[in-house]
């Protein structure tokens, strides 16, 4: 079976890239490579692609697809956070064009079998990339009332986080919490029946999300990529980011704002003296969303967010 995933937003994107024939252009979360095939084609047979997924499952499928290309291709088995350490290896010290796209596939969810749906009963992993130690297995059934209700609450903005976290703990004192269906029906179990009656969204929707959160460490990495953006650009170089909730924009809506207006002085001061040498300045001064026609067909669009900015 083929990978599944339909790209977000690939008309926006690809206006916003500005990339002309002869870029190295990054795309730091292959998928199902539906970015990445417009970027080759736009970057033509004198650029450069530098392919990069944490799942082993997208690094084999764009393996297939960009094998025509040859060397105009490089992919890597890495985490989006390990850029700057690809580049520095690869002796490239600037790059035109750097996509993140922080969504996960529909391939994870359907075919994966590591439990990132409550829709189907799948062993509780959740890990991206799978040579990591930590699974959502661990998590649920080793860590402390508080820590899960910390991670709940803090990751999945969960607002039954305490109560979600105690039925957690008194169903695996009786056995382990082993699969998808099983955590789902501790956790709406747990949801009051009128929280539940008055949701849209299934009662398990941000457990699971805060889990995946913690498990792949997912902020945590796009906070030490985020500080290293700048340095990873030419001139006039640009970054487009897609975000698919409110913790992940907050961070890159935030450090974007810092690198182009991070002066720490007060207004009142006639000029800066803190040191800030402005770096970046914003493309979309208002994130960029999908348009009807898109949502019509991929409604897994519905919360995503580009933002843009360019290096100074």
């Amino acid at each position: 079976m083929g990978f599944e995933h339909t790209s977000v937003m690939p008309n926006q994107v690809h206006a916003y890239q500005n990339l002309k024939p002869g870029d190295i252009c990054v795309d730091c979360t292959l998928g199902g490579c539906g970015h990445a095939m417009a970027t080759l084609k736009a970057i033509g047979s004198e650029g450069l692609l530098i392919g990069i997924d944490q799942d082993m499952d997208a690094i084999t499928n764009a393996r297939k697809l960009f094998h025509p290309f040859g060397d105009n291709v490089r992919l890597y088995h890495n985490n989006f956070s390990d850029l700057p350490d690809i580049l520095k290896d690869a002796g490239i010290n600037g790059v035109n064009s750097i996509l993140l796209d922080l969504g996960f596939s529909l391939n994870q969810l359907t075919q994966s079998k590591r439990g990132f749906s409550f829709k189907k009963d799948e062993p509780l992993d959740m890990r991206m990339d799978v040579r990591n130690s930590l699974t959502a297995h661990q998590v649920v059934n080793t860590y402390s009332e508080k820590q899960l209700a910390d991670i709940f609450f803090t990751y999945g903005e969960e607002r039954f986080s305490r109560r979600m976290a105690r039925a957690i703990i008194e169903k695996r004192a009786c056995a382990p919490i082993a699969t998808s269906l099983e955590l789902a029906a501790v956790i709406e179990k747990a949801m009051p029946a009128r929280a539940k009656a008055k949701q849209k969204i299934h009662p398990a929707t941000r457990v699971f999300q805060a889990l995946r959160i913690a498990v792949n460490r997912e902020l945590e990495r796009l906070e030490t990529f985020m500080q290293a953006v700048p340095s990873m650009l030419v001139k006039g170089g640009r970054i487009s980011i897609i975000s698919f909730h409110s913790l992940e924009d907050r961070i890159v809506k935030q450090r974007l704002r810092a690198f182009e207006n991070g002066c720490t002085c007060p207004r009142q001061f006639p000029q800066c003296i803190c040191g800030f040498v402005k770096q970046m300045e914003s493309v979309t001064r208002k994130p960029v969303t999908a348009d009807a026609d898109e949502l019509k067909a991929n409604p897994m669009a519905r919360s995503a967010k580009l933002r843009v900015a360019q290096k100074i």
